[in-house]
């Protein structure tokens, strides 16, 4: 690289004033103070990294065990009952109930838009009476632990957009992801695994589901240190964690102490804070080596906990051995762990494909609430079940008594949130009697955002990163909290 240009990136404004700020940090450390820009918070517990400032009140949630169902459950066969389609079965979705809103170009050409009422039933379960599918027999056991959201909506029609904005706040690609922004406001409390970890799994409702990108998981412009950690569904779970072949731990020690002095030397020259995040990657993967064995080893694990998750538990890259690993990281101090779990994506054959996708969910969600509550973990894990919009009412191609396919629907889905603060057996928003528009209590993306960041004791307004001269923050500039959804 040219001089000048090595001058120029040396006291680039943004790398100025990250390295600056570390510098900062470090004089305040010394001299006994509070750093300007935050108070420090009179209800953090003991941690690792965060800002000073957060959590601004005592947290209801301390940690976060997201259930992402990717390809979009279909509410209606899931979790919105409604008997009254059943009289309207194959007729034309009224011009009134849809409104002239906007439909994918997969149904767009479709010369009816026929009703297609669930096969399924459904039945009141818990003391709240929540409606449950027949799919749902062992969530159905933890009804009361539940928190329903029928009236949430978000602006995209197709996946990637979609699953991108729940991830990030954003439809565009580049932000940093909601685990991103826990790890930065809140750091961790495990100093030997990752403060975000990822897990994804394949459904058996649906082979060929929506591909999942790294970046849903990734720091965008916060510092690398923040995204999230994949561990993968078949092979070593994290890649190069094993020492080269003829060398002992004390020989990797003494490399990784020397590779952080030429790092530290480079640091004073250029200024730029990936270099310390590379250090604290090599430190932590160091530590990984032992405390990723350990979390993998379930043979402290007791039979009847392994029963409680369902046969695949033991089967690694399935969904119930994902909830259970969700779980021991939980218990480790890990600040979010997200599962992914692909197949939701219907478009035909919906009734055959969601009973594969509920056989894969059902048993391993309830059970991690249960095992959860029974360690005394739930009151502080915020659990949080959902996909990136809803499906429609109308069927997508031919319609039988047994057989539809459903297209997206982003007006109106589903989302269930239980433990960490949460109004535990609780209805919110409602949908029309098509299951197609909400006609109580709207909830936004963003609205959904701003509720669990004030579960964790965060001001959704007030964890912000400055970017190319602006604020940026998990929820932009929208958002409202949802005080009917905590307890």
């Amino acid at each position: 690289m040219d001089r000048i240009l090595q001058i120029q990136d040396a006291i680039n404004r943004r790398v100025f004033l990250q390295g600056a700020g570390m510098g900062l940090m470090a004089l305040f450390g010394l001299l006994g103070a509070e750093p300007a820009f935050g108070s420090t918070s009179a209800f953090a517990k003991e941690r690792i990294g965060g800002l000073p400032m957060f959590p601004e009140f005592k947290a209801k949630a301390n940690r976060v065990i997201y259930l992402f169902q990717s390809g979009a459950p279909s509410h209606l066969d899931l979790f919105d009952y409604k008997p009254g389609l059943t009289k309207h079965y194959n007729e034309d979705l009224p011009s009134s109930i849809r409104n002239g809103q906007r439909l994918t170009g997969m149904t767009s050409g479709q010369a009816r838009f026929p009703v297609a009422p669930s096969i399924f039933n459904f039945a009141q379960h818990g003391a709240a009476g929540i409606w449950l599918s027949e799919l749902w027999p062992h969530m159905a056991t933890v009804a009361d632990e539940l928190c329903m959201i029928y009236s949430m909506n978000t602006e995209e029609i197709n996946h990637d957009p979609a699953v991108t904005f729940f991830q990030t706040g954003s439809k565009l690609a580049g932000r940093p992801s909601i685990g991103s922004w826990l790890s930065y406001g809140l750091g961790t409390e495990c100093d030997d695994l990752p403060a975000f970890c990822v897990m994804t799994s394949f459904g058996s409702g649906r082979k060929d589901d929506q591909p999942l990108y790294d970046r849903l998981w990734g720091s965008g412009f916060l510092p690398t240190e923040h995204q999230g950690v994949k561990f993968r569904n078949t092979g070593d779970p994290v890649l190069y964690l094993d020492d080269p072949k003829g060398e002992d731990r004390q020989t990797r020690r003494e490399m990784l102490d020397d590779l952080s002095s030429l790092n530290k030397l480079r640091q004073a020259v250029v200024g730029d804070p990936e270099i310390n995040t590379r250090v604290s990657a090599y430190e932590l993967s160091f530590r990984m080596q032992t405390s990723v064995p350990d979390l993998l080893d379930l043979s402290d694990e007791p039979k009847s906990v392994l029963d409680m998750y369902g046969p695949d538990v033991t089967r690694k890259g399935s969904y119930a051995y994902n909830c259970l690993m969700a779980r021991r990281l939980a218990e480790r101090g890990v600040r979010m762990t997200q599962l992914f779990h692909m197949g939701w994506d219907q478009h035909f054959d919906l009734p055959t494909a969601i009973k594969g996708q509920c056989h894969d969910t059902d048993q391993p969600s309830a059970a991690l609430i249960k095992d959860l509550k029974q360690r005394g973990m739930l009151d502080d894990t915020l659990i949080v079940w959902g996909g990136e919009f809803g499906r429609t009412v109308y069927s997508q191609g031919d319609l039988s008594h047994m057989n539809y396919g459903r297209d997206h629907h982003p007006r109106c889905f589903t989302v269930w949130m239980a433990g960490g603060g949460v109004k535990a057996g609780s209805m919110y928003g409602k949908t029309d009697d098509y299951g197609y528009n909400i006609v109580e209590n709207p909830v936004s993306v963003h609205d959904l955002h701003a509720t669990m960041l004030n579960l964790l004791g965060i001001n959704h307004k007030d964890l912000t990163y400055r970017y190319q001269g602006r604020d940026f923050r998990l929820t932009d500039v929208f958002g409202n909290v949802i005080p009917a959804l905590m307890a």
